[in-house]
């Protein structure tokens, strides 16, 4: 294949422009709010478990409050109907009131007892209260986190992205000004190789494998024309010859 050696050079333009539009995509894809926004995110998951958990304790707690309150009622006002007919005297018959008082001093330490199961419950639905307030609180600061760190990595793909665009546009200007034979060859290298297509020789090694040629390659690409579009022996990559070459 032949070309002109300015188009030869022009390629190295190309191979410019496609090796920092190369640099662009490693740097938006590792950008370092990648990994604090999935570290965040996970952390933050990790408290909505804890929050899911607490709230249900809370929940249960409540329900178990609820229900042992309703026994002490139940208790208290069966132990008042009971005083209320020791009271009254309607009862006469000395083991009827043996019976009675009996039954009102087991109601009383039943009545104790559940109060005490009431207190205890209590305690934990106020500790699983604070539970839950205070992951609701660690949630929201680091929800906050998360969304400073998805803006700042918003942000920072968005110059990424603007200046791609421009590099584009300048690849799309130069790339047209390059033989269609050349450049096709060049993008099929580019593909094989690693995303460089083309290199240049200087000081007699190829930039591409970074390899010096020896004796017999520097005399045949010296003995080339100018217009010959010669290859790099080791690497198989566009050898582009300029007055640093070494030749």
């Amino acid at each position: 294949m032949n070309a002109a050696p300015a188009d030869q050079i022009r390629l190295l333009d190309v191979q410019a422009l496609d090796i920092r539009l190369t640099q662009l995509a490693h740097r938006r894809e590792n950008l370092p709010e990648h990994d604090e926004v999935r570290t965040r995110e996970e952390e933050l998951t990790q408290l909505r478990d804890l929050l899911v958990a607490a709230q249900t304790e809370e929940s249960d707690t409540a329900r178990e409050q609820t229900k042992a309150e309703q026994d002490v009622d139940q208790v208290r006002r069966r132990a008042t109907r009971d005083q209320e007919r020791l009271d009254s005297g309607a009862v006469t018959s000395s083991k009827d009131l043996e019976n009675l008082q009996s039954e009102i001093a087991s109601l009383a330490r039943r009545q104790s007892t559940l109060e005490d199961v009431v207190l205890e419950i209590m305690e934990r639905n106020e500790a699983a209260s604070a539970r839950v307030a205070e992951l609701t609180e660690r949630a929201a600061a680091v929800q906050a986190k998360v969304d400073d760190a998805q803006a700042r990595r918003t942000a920072a793909s968005g110059e990424i992205d603007a200046e791609e665009a421009t590099v584009r546009k300048e690849r799309e200007v130069v790339a047209a000004a390059v033989p269609d034979d050349l450049l096709k060859l060049y993008d099929k290298l580019r593909a094989q190789q690693g995303g460089v297509g083309a290199a240049r020789l200087f000081q007699r090694r190829c930039e591409g494998c970074r390899l010096e040629l020896n004796i017999t390659e520097v005399n045949e690409v010296r003995a080339a024309a100018p217009d010959t579009v010669v290859r790099c022996e080791n690497c198989r990559r566009i050898l582009v010859r300029t007055p640093e070459s070494g030749l």
